[in-house]
């Protein structure tokens, strides 16, 4: 089924992050499976887990309000095209990976397209076509059954705990204060990670 979302607020996710492109398609997709799955959970009671950085948590930042300042967002700088979304109330979750059969031979397409343009061959054609080829790609992912699209496996560890306030200590390379729990000890002293890295370089 085609993506289950208003045109409107597609067009307002997309005017949130800037441009469109199979990335954030993919990061809209993600989130109408966690409505699906979840239903709306209110507030901060729903929990959005990233293990990438690419254009697709715009859209879940977007849709769900889920943001790190609230601490119901989180990333996990695993590399992965995978989402995990709980809801607090009920300790029900899910993770949800790409399919890679979602590519299908456009994405292949694509694929060869970038590591092309990418070595510096890339001829104005090349590009054009590239750029056409992932118009095509994400108007894929805005088509796709969601059970086509992901990989979806039940989480049973229930929901990141919530964000907690901790002792704000003194950095002695520094002089600045940083949060007890980012912290590193050495020689006894406390410092911060950029102080701590600088002075385990030297040992």
């Amino acid at each position: 089924m085609p993506c289950a979302f208003p045109d409107a607020l597609i067009k307002e996710t997309i005017a949130f992050h800037g441009h469109s492109c199979p990335g954030l398609a993919i990061g809209i997709r993600a989130v109408e499976l966690a409505f699906r799955e979840l239903g709306r959970p209110e507030d901060t009671n729903m929990v959005a887990v990233a293990e990438t950085d690419m254009c697709g948590v715009d859209a879940i930042q977007f849709l769900t309000d889920c943001t790190y300042g609230k601490g119901n967002f989180l990333h996990r700088d695993y590399g992965k095209m995978a989402f995990s979304f709980f809801d607090r109330n009920t300790g029900k979750g899910f993770r949800a990976v790409l399919n890679p059969e979602a590519w299908g031979e456009i994405g292949r397409e694509m694929g060869e397209l970038t590591s092309l343009d990418a070595s510096g061959k890339g001829t104005p054609e090349i590009r054009e076509r590239l750029m056409e080829t992932r118009r095509r790609m994400q108007d894929r992912y805005m088509d796709l059954d969601l059970d086509d699209m992901f990989l979806v496996a039940v989480l049973t560890d229930g929901p990141p705990r919530p964000a907690r306030i901790l002792e704000s200590l003194v950095c002695k390379g520094c002089g600045e204060t940083v949060m007890e729990s980012r912290t590193r000890r050495m020689g006894g002293e406390t410092f911060c990670i950029p102080c701590f890295e600088r002075r385990e370089q030297k040992v």
